[in-house]
């Protein structure tokens, strides 16, 4: 039985990984958007298409998706918590730049995790979480230290701190509803529900960009990519893992961001900055990968 759990959780962990990497290409398609892309439109449309997406999932595997029944109160608020996700996130890159703004928004939600998990749900983060979260913590701290010609936004910074919060609370509420619903009928509802909070926003958007053909294939990648298919992985991570390591194990998207920004986009990355995503891949890795028992023992 301690067999099977430590596989579960491990393959919980790669689960939430592989969504966090596909969460990690959202900073470069912004960045490879027609011009005159505002970040409200993106951001819904992003709902919009991934909530469709999942719901005809859903249906075509015979999900009960009969949501009247469920606890209201995480169902409202998970789903409120991805709206402002997308504004907080999409609001504070277009101000901050692909880089802050992911490393911000991203890099603050395990710390706001971790303690709502033990204020709310009695989670008391182990002291492998704690040593991976700082690692982590420090990574993008390094990877926020690049040269001189770097600026900040206040309002974006604050923006970011917002998806953060956002995204931690998100994941709480959505492990509760996870423990009794499967999966993809959570992830179908959550994201319909997110879709249509947001859906009369795009009467107050320009939506012309969406005639270029690269405007199009951005919203069905942010849609169906790195919305659907990511959090289809990120809900059947979220069943093997507690929820302030889910958030601690999705920082691997600042680390694909940085990549990404490398080699698609031609962004430079300084020494510190490669300091910073080697933390960051050590942090994952002591969360994602399996110890040897004695500092599995020690790590607990």
């Amino acid at each position: 039985m301690a067999n099977l759990t430590l596989k579960s959780q491990q393959y919980g962990a790669l689960m939430v990984v592989a969504a966090a990497v596909l969460w990690g290409t959202t900073g470069t398609a912004q960045a490879l958007a027609p011009d005159g892309v505002h970040p409200v439109g993106l951001g819904t449309l992003r709902l919009v298409l991934g909530g469709f997406v999942l719901l005809m999932v859903a249906l075509r595997r015979g999900v009960d998706l009969h949501a009247h029944t469920w606890p209201r109160k995480p169902l409202l608020l998970a789903a409120l918590t991805i709206a402002t996700y997308q504004l907080c996130f999409f609001g504070g890159v277009a101000r901050t730049g692909v880089a802050i703004g992911t490393i911000v928004g991203i890099g603050s939600a395990p710390i706001m995790a971790g303690l709502l998990s033990w204020w709310l749900l009695s989670e008391r983060p182990s002291v492998r979480w704690l040593a991976a979260t700082g690692l982590a913590i420090v990574g993008c701290g390094l990877l926020l230290a690049p040269g001189g010609d770097t600026q900040i936004d206040g309002l974006g910074i604050l923006l970011a701190l917002g998806a953060g919060l956002s995204y931690a609370l998100y994941t709480l509420f959505t492990k509760q509803l996870l423990s009794d619903y499967a999966p993809d009928a959570v992830m179908a509802v959550l994201f319909c529900m997110g879709a249509i909070i947001l859906a009369p926003l795009l009467l107050l958007t320009d939506l012309g960009w969406l005639a270029e053909p690269r405007g199009l294939l951005v919203v069905i990648h942010l849609g169906v990519v790195a919305t659907a298919l990511a959090y289809v992985l990120f809900a059947r991570g979220l069943k093997g893992v507690l929820g302030a390591t889910a958030v601690t194990l999705s920082l691997a998207e600042p680390l694909t961001a940085g990549i990404l920004g490398v080699v698609v986009v031609g962004e430079q990355l300084t020494s510190l900055a490669v300091v910073g995503i080697g933390l960051l891949f050590a942090g994952l890795a002591l969360l994602a990968l399996p110890l040897p028992a004695v500092l599995r023992y020690r790590l607990k």
